[in-house]
């Protein structure tokens, strides 16, 4: 299992060794995210929060760019719970089509 905004670097190696069970891109609401990120790192006091409010708006336009890139590497982007599924499905002996 990999996780994280690089792990669809390892899709394409993985699925060539047949060891690829499963890729997935969450895909979110921007504004949540944008808003839960915003929320966590104030409550960190990380930076300054203008800084941290200005960061979270360029994350905000970058997202889509993101997301079609994981998705270009061989990730499905999948809302949170068709994640879920997808991952109980796989532990159940029921493995979806990549």
């Amino acid at each position: 299992m990999a996780e994280g905004i690089f792990a669809a670097e390892i899709v394409a190696e993985c699925r060539r060794r047949g060891l690829l069970a499963g890729a997935y891109a969450l895909r979110r609401p921007r504004g949540a995210t944008f808003l839960r990120r915003l929320a966590r790192d104030l409550a960190e006091q990380r930076k300054a929060p203008r800084v941290l409010v200005r960061r979270g708006i360029t994350l905000l336009r970058a997202e889509p760019a993101v997301l079609r890139r994981q998705t270009g590497l061989g990730a499905e982007a999948a809302r949170a719970r068709e994640v879920l599924r997808g991952v109980a499905a796989l532990l159940a002996g029921h493995p979806r089509r990549q």
